[in-house]
């Protein structure tokens, strides 16, 4: 009786580790894309024409910071731009 109590102890665990990391793996293998203009100051990922490294935006919504965001996602957003300003 232990061994099957053990058994579907472990199986359960196994299933909840799953459930609680398929969201992220499936998060991940989608396309990204620069979003212009919806960074928050000092939040941006890489170079801006100010600034030559991520996290120089000096202000939020800066026209020319982005941040990557899942494809799609920047049209979405207020403010946000494929392109830079």
């Amino acid at each position: 009786m232990k061994k099957s109590n053990l058994a579907l102890a472990t199986a359960v665990s196994g299933l909840l580790m799953l459930a609680g990391t398929a969201p992220a793996v499936a998060a991940d293998s989608g396309a990204k894309e620069k979003c212009y203009g919806v960074a928050k100051a000092g939040k941006n990922d890489c170079a801006t024409k100010t600034g030559s490294c991520a996290g120089t935006a000096k202000m939020d919504g800066q026209k020319d910071a982005f941040i990557m965001v899942p494809k799609g996602l920047c049209d979405r957003l207020a403010g946000g731009s494929t392109k830079s300003s």
